[in-house]
């Protein structure tokens, strides 16, 4: 029996390598002596460092940065064997570096990002991954920039403030004094969002209350990301706010592609090639996957899409758990889903299911081992 395990984090309570860890130990209660294969998986958000980093076998590094509203602390970044740099935008920026109560949409900035791809360049990193998911941030990655010798100014030829309501002000982008070394490198979004940057779609209005911004900031972030994409089609000569991952992270995706030449790519697909996961399916009898929940947003460059695009090359079968499932048997069989299982083992709140998600876990593997066996 071999039995392949990729799950992504279960958001909240556990990390991909911690869900690997779980499901192990329920799948060794009934099958005790399979060949068992641990994949952590990611699609780009949180996560994305330990998945790439800990797949291709690469090294962690830190650096001190900037959290969201500019306090110092250190954030981990990685290089993999290949030399490449991989950045985890959460680990800087990210929204839980913030307690709910202090966050602050208006003022949240990405420039302690910005030092970690400072700080990769610094490494010699001359293409760098970036995951930009789970931010606090809705500034269009001008804090970033920023940090990466980027000048802001308004009329008056001040210097920006951090966050992104300041961008309302912005009248005019100075690169004269921006990292020499960008336009040498190569730089990759790993994102499975494709809004644009403004609109009824963009990052203010889709993510934005998410980040704790209220109706009255919503419209303000949303004017200052027009405002910004404006002045910087001025700056360089295109227009990028429409692009596909423009929105994501909060403009993030945008910043990098105007001022950094960065590519978009499906961040479960980079994560997916990095950890080699076709080649470890073959031969195996089950993967089995997982996610906080299993919804319509499952279809969309999540984790659990990208396993079963895998799984059926190699005519694998793949089993699915969740916190929560949403979905109908016709929906899975879409997915590609043999069958798909709830963490949960009855009528619980949210927090008793974050505090006991492992055992949980555990258990609902074991279940759903068990009934394959029999």
């Amino acid at each position: 029996m071999k039995i392949v395990l990729a799950p992504d984090s279960f958001k909240g309570s556990l990390s991909s390598p911690q869900a690997c860890a779980a499901m192990e130990t329920g799948a060794r209660r009934v099958f005790p002596d399979a060949e068992i294969i641990a994949v952590p998986l990611a699609d780009g958000g949180e996560g994305t460092l330990e998945a790439l980093v800990d797949g291709a076998g690469g090294f962690f590094k830190t650096a001190r940065v900037q959290n969201p509203l500019g306090g110092s602390i250190e954030a981990r970044w990685g290089i993999l064997p290949d030399g490449k740099g991989v950045i985890e935008m959460a680990q800087a920026s990210g929204l839980t570096l913030i307690p709910s109560e202090k966050r602050d949409a208006l003022r949240a900035s990405s420039y302690g990002t910005g030092q970690l791809i400072k700080a990769a360049l610094d490494a010699g990193c001359r293409e760098i991954l970036v995951g930009i998911g789970g931010s606090a941030t809705t500034d269009g990655g001008a804090g970033a920039l920023t940090a990466l010798g980027v000048m802001l100014r308004d009329e008056s030829d001040v210097i920006l403030p951090p966050g992104g309501a300041s961008l309302l002000n912005l009248k005019g982008i100075d690169l004269r004094f921006s990292d020499a070394r960008i336009p040498k490198a190569k730089f990759t979004v790993l994102s499975d969002v494709s809004n644009p940057l403004c609109g009824p779609n963009g990052a203010a209005r889709v993510y934005g209350p998410q980040k704790g911004a209220t109706a009255q900031d919503v419209e303000i972030l949303d004017a200052a990301l027009a405002n910004f994409a404006a002045v910087a089609r001025e700056e360089v000569g295109r227009d990028y706010a429409n692009e596909s991952g423009a929105g994501a992270a909060g403009g993030m995706g945008f910043g990098l592609m105007a001022f950094c030449g960065a590519q978009v790519r499906s961040g479960i697909e980079v994560v997916l090639e990095a950890a080699q996961l076709e080649a470890k399916l073959r031969g195996a009898d089950f993967v089995l996957t997982g996610e906080g929940a299993l919804d319509a947003q499952t279809f969309n460059g999540k984790t659990i899409a990208g396993v079963c695009i895998a799984a059926k090359s190699q005519n694998v079968p793949v089993v699915g758990f969740g916190g929560k499932i949403d979905l109908n048997g016709a929906q899975l069989d879409g997915l590609g889903l043999l069958s798909a299982f709830s963490v949960a083992d009855g009528p619980r709140d949210l927090e008793s299911c974050l505090h006991n998600a492992a055992p949980l876990l555990e258990t609902a593997v074991e279940r759903a081992l068990r009934l394959i066996r029999n």
